[in-house]
């Protein structure tokens, strides 16, 4: 009798430790296919970004991985059950923070957590003591008595991360949670997850489309028109780049492209009315530049780059162009 091979015994460890392993999944809505078979990994105790445009597939991807819709092609494995086979068994190991308002805000911040614990089957001593637990370590302990509706954004979102965290989730989810937001509230909800993720070793899944909040995560998946075009932590992506990054900004394009090329034996990249390019040293590039075509050039910058650069570099497009494409 042949036993099972080495590398099935490796793939059963994979599932077994991962937080999330998800695998040529697919997602169609009519003609339009949202999900083109992507697959990444996601580790215990990792604050993991899906970065993209509005359109991108990053909110498809975290309904399907949250049991909001079926899966209809691929897997998706959260904590070793299979998504699609046990949704029920998968809404027991997550917390689900939305992108639109779940509070109810007529309610206290007490009650509406209250709630929320009845429908985990939390209630008196147990469920008293957790909510007083989130109350103080996300900064609202002094609101519980007010309705949700005297709230300011910021608090609002600290209330619905404490409601998704009532019943101690292993993997929280989060979509678009900086949605507004003021940079000071941004600020406080990263800090605090980062706090979750290094005391309770909570794995955490967060969709954006900010830039500034994608930097902050351990490894990021750029997501564009249902496809990973970029996959690692933020500093990888960046360093993938290369150099510096000089924008160029000209009335003709075309030629001036087509001239940096002849005598720089450079091929800039067109992106919409602009010239890109990715160059070691760039500081002395733009000073050639500017010394060749100093009417035809109306402006140029140089830049360390960024992960909007990498998402350029990637697709041949800027990331707000994809939104406007949908």
């Amino acid at each position: 009798m042949t036993g099972p091979s080495p590398n099935a015994a490796s793939a059963d460890a994979t599932t077994m430790t991962a937080a999330l392993i998800v695998s040529q999944l697919r997602h169609r809505y009519k003609e339009r296919e949202a999900l083109c078979g992507i697959g990444f990994t996601v580790a215990p105790g990792e604050i993991f970004g899906l970065l993209g445009p509005n359109g991108g597939g990053k909110t498809t991807l975290f309904r399907l991985i949250a049991t909001l819709l079926p899966i209809q092609s691929g897997n998706a494995t959260l904590l070793g059950t299979n998504v699609a086979n046990d949704p029920d068994s998968v809404r027991r190991k997550i917390g689900v923070t939305f992108q639109s308002p779940s509070l109810d805000g007529k309610l206290t911040v007490a009650e509406n957590l209250r709630h929320q614990a009845h429908l985990y089957g939390m209630a008196g001593a147990n469920a008293a003591s957790r909510i007083d637990e989130l109350l103080n370590r996300l900064g609202v302990a002094d609101r519980r008595h007010d309705r949700v509706d005297a709230l300011s954004g910021g608090l609002k979102r600290r209330v619905e991360v404490a409601k998704s965290l009532l019943h101690m989730p292993p993997v929280l989810l989060l979509d678009e949670p900086s949605t507004g937001l003021d940079p000071g509230a941004r600020h406080d909800l990263w800090e605090y997850l980062t706090r979750l993720r290094r005391d309770d070793g909570t794995t955490v899944l967060v969709t954006t489309h900010l830039m500034e909040e994608a930097g902050r995560c351990d490894r990021l998946a750029i997501l564009d028109r249902g496809h990973i075009v970029a996959l690692g932590t933020p500093d990888e992506l960046r360093q993938s780049i290369g150099g510096d990054c000089l924008t160029i900004q000209t009335a003709d394009p075309t030629w001036l492209s087509e001239q940096i090329a002849s005598r720089f034996q450079i091929t800039p990249q067109r992106i919409g009315d602009s010239l890109r390019i990715e160059r070691q040293a760039g500081h002395e590039l733009l000073r050639d530049l500017v010394a060749a075509f100093p009417t035809q050039i109306a402006a140029i910058s140089l830049a360390k780059p960024t992960l909007e650069d990498v998402f350029i570099a990637r697709t041949g497009h800027q990331f707000w162009d994809a939104e406007a494409a949908d």
